[in-house]
């Protein structure tokens, strides 16, 4: 019995991998990846293993221009931190429709390459914490394994702190005020 064909979306995303000489795995479900919590379950990975391939716009005389977070699945993005890294003062999160005509994938299945023009792309350096981190390969139910280094140089990445900080327990300026604040009862 033949192989069945590759779906044209993964196809996109294994030929953009050959192309700089890395070969992917892709591992496809039969339920939906769609979230990084549910893809870290079907995976069996912690959710920080997961890339969240985000489409930001940035207003242009010529359209919106695309930017692609690669963000690590617990982190959430800091526009303010997107915009001062970035350098666009008015960047926002694209529309589910922007994000498929920008990228030529439906949210959910947004892969960190094969993309149908250009996309810039910032990569969370949180994702850098694991030897393995699993991205969307064109589909929602697809995805496939990746060193975080051979990501960012797949994604031509730039890797700069992009999400929102998060208070660690018991240490850092934020964990100080927030154990500061619960002994005066504020």
């Amino acid at each position: 019995m033949p192989d069945a064909p590759i779906p044209s979306a993964i196809q996109r995303v294994l030929d953009a991998a050959a192309r700089k000489g890395v070969t992917l795995e892709v591992t496809e479900f039969d339920e939906s990846t769609h979230t990084a919590a549910e893809a870290a379950a079907a995976l069996g990975v912690d959710l920080a293993q997961i890339v969240k391939s985000l489409v930001f716009v940035i207003p242009g005389d010529d359209g919106p221009e695309p930017l692609l977070c690669l963000a690590a699945g617990h982190n959430r993005v800091d526009l303010a931190r997107l915009a001062a890294v970035s350098g666009a003062a008015d960047v926002r999160r694209a529309t589910a429709r922007e994000a498929h005509d920008l990228t030529g994938f439906a949210i959910g299945g947004i892969p960190p390459i094969g993309h149908i023009r250009p996309v810039r792309a910032i990569m969370d350096p949180d994702l850098g914490r694991y030897p393995l981190v699993w991205a969307a390969a064109g589909l929602s139910t697809a995805v496939f394994p990746v060193p975080p280094a051979t990501l960012r140089i797949l994604a031509n990445a730039t890797v700069a702190p992009i999400a929102e900080e998060r208070a660690e327990a018991g240490g850092g300026a934020s964990g100080s005020a927030l154990a500061a604040a619960r002994s005066t009862g504020a």
